[in-house]
């Protein structure tokens, strides 16, 4: 063996994952190879560019990323002791990573076209470089599966800004509001003491206000009706000489109140005593519209709240449970909530609620809907409006669940490529390409199967699970 060979031997033991091999398949191994040598910004190896090697880093460093849409995203460095390019039995051929030298690196390079040969006579050096193959596949699923769940939160956490941002300003907003009017009970609790009303009076006026109060349901009059009920009301209460009519008839109206109420406040409130009492009757009514909105508002935050709880599955681990089909769907509805209206969608959701549960991963399955939904509502955006329908149904032993959008379309040329890694046809700086590949990952470690049929203005992707199928775990 030449000086040479018995230097480039000794450092390949120095390799962790090549230690174990014979020191004559390493020889051969070097006998087939040859150095190569890169300078401070040389590529190595190049994304979109056919795969060679395997190489070893025999010194420097090589700096691994890949470009989405106009980031660059580094993934690691490899350095002295790393295995990198073509492996045996691997089923990529097209580099989707660049390898770019960062100051100067050294390399072994063995000839791809040999591979075989390998596999037929270097049975414990093939071995351990399948063992390399097999942490490079599980490191990029981890890499990929967290890269995913970044995603959805993305999307999750600028769907929940949107949709807390209405309901938390309206709650400062009503707070303020609320505080400036009760402000002004003093005043009107004055002009109330001033007259002196029987009890029976008090009575029956209090009466008809609870009655109004507990019946309240918000007003959903077109605007002509509304328009000719607040005249009907400025009307009656100009004729009874009681001023503010124009506000009074506009809280009145929100509360349905008509003039038959307005008749029994009148049987049971003398005429010199009207102006006051209905003035309470305004600031009551006003307060408890007050109380109302922020209540609504109150509510609103809590809902979505919940939703993102169990969208994210912050109270259960990451096993697989039995879960509605449904919960996931329309949680992540109100989440994207924002973009529906946004985008001008409807929606029509058509559910099959006696499916039984279905054994899943629920933090991850929602990543699924996000991702459909999503997407759909993006296709959308050209028609500056849409239409989206989700249905869930039974198909024999299957749970099956299609959604539906009215876009533009997927054209025929492409559809085939849609759940590809990296593959995208959103504008730059909108998509990863990541999206549908994540939906396929998913949808196949559930033992399901996720499909696509798309005409223009018809696009429905299509995703099933077996119903008694008892989900295998992810090694």
């Amino acid at each position: 063996m030449s000086n040479t060979i018995s230097t480039y031997v000794d450092q390949l033991l120095s390799f962790g994952r090549l230690s174990a091999v014979p020191a004559e398949q390493l020889e051969w191994l070097v006998e087939q190879s040859s150095a190569r040598e890169f300078s401070d910004g040389e590529f190595v190896g190049k994304e979109g560019t056919k795969i060679d090697g395997p190489h070893f880093v025999l010194e420097g460093k090589i700096g691994v990323y890949l470009h989405q849409v106009d980031v660059k995203r580094d993934i690691s460095t490899l350095t002295k002791g790393d295995i990198f390019g073509y492996l045996p039995y691997s089923r990529s051929s097209v580099a989707s990573l660049n390898a770019q030298a960062q100051g100067p690196v050294r390399i072994l390079s063995f000839p791809t076209d040999r591979i075989r040969e390998m596999i037929n006579t270097q049975f414990e050096l093939t071995q351990a470089l399948v063992h390399v193959m097999s942490t490079r596949v599980r490191d990029y699923t981890t890499l990929q599966q967290q890269t995913d769940k970044m995603a959805a939160l993305g999307k999750l956490a600028a769907g929940l800004a949107h949709e807390l941002n209405n309901p938390a300003s309206a709650l400062v907003s009503d707070s303020l509001s609320l505080r400036q009017h009760l402000r002004l009970e003093p005043l009107a609790f004055k002009e109330l003491t001033a007259i002196h009303l029987e009890p029976y009076q008090v009575e029956g006026a209090n009466e008809e206000l609870l009655r109004i109060m507990s019946g309240y349901q918000p007003s959903n009059l077109s605007l002509k009706e509304r328009t000719k009920k607040e005249e009907l009301i400025a009307d009656w209460l100009d004729e009874n000489e009681i001023s503010d009519s124009e506000e009074m008839a506009e809280i009145f109206a929100d509360f349905n109140i008509g003039t038959e109420s307005l008749e029994v406040f009148k049987k049971f409130v003398p005429a010199n005593a009207r102006k006051p009492v209905f003035s309470w009757i305004l600031n009551v009514l006003v307060t408890e519209k007050m109380v109302l909105d922020i209540q609504l508002s109150a509510s609103r935050i809590s809902e979505l709240i919940k939703s993102v709880k169990i969208y994210t599955h912050m109270d259960r681990g990451s096993e697989k449970i039995s879960a509605n089909i449904h919960e996931g769907i329309r949680n992540t509805i109100s989440i994207l909530g924002h973009k529906f209206r946004r985008g001008n969608v409807s929606l029509i959701e058509r559910y099959d609620e006696s499916l039984p549960p279905v054994k899943v991963y629920p933090g991850e399955l929602n990543q699924v809907w996000t991702n459909l939904i999503d997407n759909a509502l993006d296709a959308m955006e050209a028609n500056k409006k849409g239409m989206m329908t989700i249905t869930t149904e039974r198909d024999r032993e299957f749970v099956k669940v299609t959604i539906n959008d009215d876009g533009p379309g997927i054209p025929e040329s492409i559809i085939s490529n849609v759940f590809d890694p990296f593959f995208t046809t959103k504008e730059l700086g909108k998509g990863t390409g990541m999206g549908l590949e994540t939906v396929r990952r998913i949808v196949l470690k559930h033992k399901g199967s996720v499909k696509v049929s798309s005409t223009p203005g018809d696009t429905t992707f299509t995703v099933c699970f077996l119903i008694d199928s008892d989900v295998s775990e992810e090694k």
